[in-house]
């Protein structure tokens, strides 16, 4: 069914509510933000408190703060007759079941008949929920399940009722797919859904596995973060960021939904003493200032797990305890081995870790066909949902089905699991495992289960996978043209050729440079065009200046001129070729990366990228190209206002360079000048190359023609002056270093053009020879070295 959604109502405009408008105006889609209407002042009050505090919030809800005046504010007094223009509606008032049927006898009569209504809900029953609207509304209602915040986590899960159509449930999955950006699961109306059933479930088990292996918090979260491939946070610090009131409220809706006959693990739903005598306290976790843990000036404290009776500061201990090396080492071992080694250990770290994995396997076994359709539900909603690298199922499937299976059972007979319900029969049906190429096993069909066909998805040429599905893997599709050590020159349909940038972190060296200019010179050659792109978080996070270390000891910064002369080439390649060429920028786009991609003739960019110009953090300037960019694009915005002097465009794009400031999001990235408004801004990151394709395509068909490649005017030294006169004013005032005004002002002799009049024509080969001047002499630079030295160690910049 064809689902045009020309405007949302969002209802309740609390943090989630607040929080999915914003999301809805970051991919451009107009909302509506209910609420009560406010006892005092304008009536939209509440609603507008709500819009403004959205600008102040970390992480930030929106791309750029300022798009929070889109949000049209509305009361359930004045503006129920607005609920007509909207083609969805989400409710997302607070977790009260009267309170929600209460609204839905209000604005019922007001919706659209055409709309979709949708709850947002974390575990109230939907079907009780949709019991209470008219009956002409039942079959277009459902759960729609964010998860916070709504902007960043790729999680939304959307549940059915009995009366759902569904045309509607895939009318929204496409909607929320393409729209929105999400990865969307299907989940049965049970208590809590997956995400969180399952999560949380999780969470009180390593509760209770902590306590009776005597580990700190601090242990546990350093033991189930990164190291166990989950989310950073571990366990109690998530505990804090969700909030403890929070959790609490969705472990009694455990509690209250289920009972020991209908769940097996129920004794489990208890909310831990610990977290309710924090509570009773007024310790929430991080939205109160402190939980498991608070922050006392720049140290983080734990609260004392010998003394958890108040969240009194005597209960707060110093914190930062880690894994054990000898834990760290076996975590690092391939899933086979590592779990055995676990297993077997007598160390109470191992033991702990291997009894959390086993518990985990045990529900996400014993829960399948309550639940979810199929495993992959549950796999995706864990990955998508808690940060995991894996889903419960994917990791039992690695490390041997048949084997960890066995180990569960013999614990489970042992009495040292946390429940006594053996595993399903289907578990020992002789299988390998619950994925498969044939599909993901659904123990409620007693079958493999494909993924969704839905049309919506043939945009994802490479969508994520579970592990043992067969799925096809992006560097070894498509026909090979040519590879190098960091490149792969390839094409999927013969008419498009695509390079990926296969180094670590996709940075920039001698290598890849000579890869791209190879790609440029086939896709001229015979091809449509030309698509940077590769499956992964990073784009480029910049050159690698570890592969020029030999040069540089041997000649000093002159010795990197012609390697640098040679990037610049590769920019003006793309930027001059005779077809069209695409970045398809997701992630870090940092320095060279970020220069990469603004000399492509278009780029398609992932909402979540972060692009800037940040070599001044090693005390360099950019010198691929980037500050020549600037100068130009300054230059061209000028000559499009007349009236206006060139400086007046250039002093943002210098700031940004000289700040090294990154775009928070792609609309950040455009505010910036590193997107253009002819970019095109993909919510959904595995969209990127079906739609970059498209582009080059479209440009193409169109009979493109790379830009006239001609000469410029430049503001000269009286710009130059101008930026120093800014910059003696933050170094005189202590807001940058010595070192810092020197690195400005080569940035400021670049972008202005030299000591030459305002106005002077000039071309990017002039400009770039100014980069590689400044950079160079940079490169030799005690300050810029110790810059260098200390980031190529420890990651970190270092401010001289």
């Amino acid at each position: 069914m064809a689902f045009n959604v020309r405007k949302v109502a969002v209802l309740g405009a609390g943090v989630m509510g607040a929080q999915i408008a914003a999301h809805l105006v970051n991919v451009r889609v107009p909302v509506v933000l209910f609420d009560l209407p406010a006892k005092e002042g304008p009536k939209n009050g509440i609603a507008l408190r709500a819009i403004d505090n959205l600008r102040k919030l970390k992480p930030a809800p929106l791309g750029l703060a300022e798009e929070a005046g889109r949000i049209e504010p509305a009361n359930y007094d004045d503006d129920l007759d607005r609920l007509a223009e909207c083609d969805l509606v989400i409710e997302a008032i607070a977790e009260r079941m009267d309170w929600k049927l209460a609204l839905y006898a209000k604005v019922a009569d007001h919706i659209a008949p055409h709309a979709i209504v949708a709850s947002n809900t974390s575990g109230l029953s939907i079907t009780q929920l949709g019991a209470g609207l008219p009956e002409a509304l039942r079959g277009r209602f459902c759960g729609i399940h964010f998860f916070n915040p709504p902007r960043y986590m790729s999680l939304v899960e959307l549940i059915p009722t009995a009366s759902t159509a569904p045309s509607i449930l895939d009318a929204l999955e496409s909607f929320v797919t393409r729209t929105l950006g999400k990865g969307v699961v299907r989940a049965k109306d049970t208590p809590n859904f997956i995400a969180n059933r399952v999560g949380v479930a999780g969470m009180l088990a390593t509760m209770i596995e902590a306590q009776k292996f005597g580990l700190s918090f601090d242990v546990v979260d350093d033991l189930t973060g990164k190291k166990l491939g989950r989310a950073s946070s571990g366990t109690f610090r998530t505990a804090d960021v969700v909030g403890l009131d929070t959790m609490a409220h969705v472990i009694r809706t455990l509690q209250d939904n289920l009972s020991p006959e209908t769940d097996p693990f129920h004794a489990i739903y208890a909310v831990p003493a610990v977290v309710t005598q924090l509570i009773a306290a007024g310790a929430l976790g991080q939205k109160s200032g402190a939980g498991f843990y608070r922050k006392v000036g720049r140290e983080i404290q734990q609260l004392d797990v010998n003394d958890v009776k108040a969240a009194s500061s005597a209960s707060y201990v110093a914190s930062g305890a880690q894994a054990e090396p000898i834990i760290e080492r076996i975590l690092k071992k391939p899933a086979p081995e590592r779990l055995r080694l676990l297993r077997e250990s007598s160390h109470p770290q191992a033991q702990f870790l291997w009894a959390i994995l086993r518990d985990g396997f045990h529900y996400a076994a014993v829960h399948l066909a309550e639940i979810a359709d199929n495993a992959r539900e549950i796999d995706f909603a864990m990955r998508w949902g808690f940060g995991s690298k894996q889903g419960p199922f994917e990791l039992w499937q690695e490390a041997g089905w048949q084997q960890v299976a066995g180990w569960i059972s013999e614990d489970i007979a042992a009495g040292r699991a946390l429940c006594a319900a053996p595993l399903p029969d289907w578990v020992f049906d002789g299988r390998t495992g619950v994925h498969s190429p044939q599909g993901s096993w659904s123990a409620a069909r007693r079958t493999e289960v494909q993924p969704s066909t839905l049309p919506v998805y043939a945009r994802q040429l490479f969508p994520e996978s579970v592990l043992g599905s067969g799925a096809a893997e992006a560097l070894r599709s498509g026909t090979e043209l040519f590879r190098n050590e960091e490149v792969r020159v390839w094409t999927l349909d013969g008419e498009v050729l695509i390079a990926s940038i296969t180094a670590k972190l996709h940075l920039i060296s001698p290598t890849v440079t000579a890869g791209l200019l190879h790609a440029i010179a086939l896709a001229e050659a015979e091809y449509a065009g030309l698509v940077i792109w590769s499956p992964d978080d990073v784009f480029s996070a910049g050159a690698n200046l570890e592969t020029l270390m030999p040069v540089f000891m041997k000649s000093g910064g002159k010795g990197i001129a012609p390697e640098q002369k040679k990037l610049q080439d590769l920019m003006l390649r793309l930027r001059y070729a005779s077809v069209p060429t695409v970045a398809a920028v997701r992630g870090l786009a940092l320095g060279g990366g970020c220069e990469l991609a603004v000399h492509c003739a278009r780029r398609v960019v992932a909402m979540e990228s972060y692009m800037g110009l940040v070599e001044v953090g090693v005390g360099l300037i950019p010198g691929g190209g980037g500050l020549t960019d600037i100068a130009r694009r300054a230059a061209e915005a000028s000559a499009g206002v007349p009236g206006l002097e060139a400086f007046t465009f250039l002093k943002e794009g210098f700031a940004a360079a000289a700040m090294a400031k990154v775009g928070t999001s792609a609309l950040d990235s455009r505010k910036l000048g590193y997107v253009q408004e002819s970019d095109v801004i993909v919510p959904h990151k595995d969209e990127l190359l079906f739609v970059a394709l498209g582009q080059v395509q479209a440009m193409a068909q169109s009979g493109y023609r790379a830009p006239y490649r001609g000469s410029f005017p430049v503001v000269g030294r009286s710009g130059i002056a101008t930026i120093k006169t800014m910059l003696v004013g933050m170094r005189d005032g202590g807001f940058i270093s010595a070192h810092d005004f020197h690195i400005g002002c080569a940035i400021a002799d670049v972008v202005c053009g030299g000591e030459v009049d305002a106005g002077t024509l000039v071309t990017e080969a002039y400009l770039m020879a100014l980069e590689r001047k400044h950079f160079c002499a940079l490169l030799d630079h005690p300050k810029t070295q110790e810059r260098i030295m200390g980031m190529l160690s420890t990651g970190k910049p270092v401010r001289n």
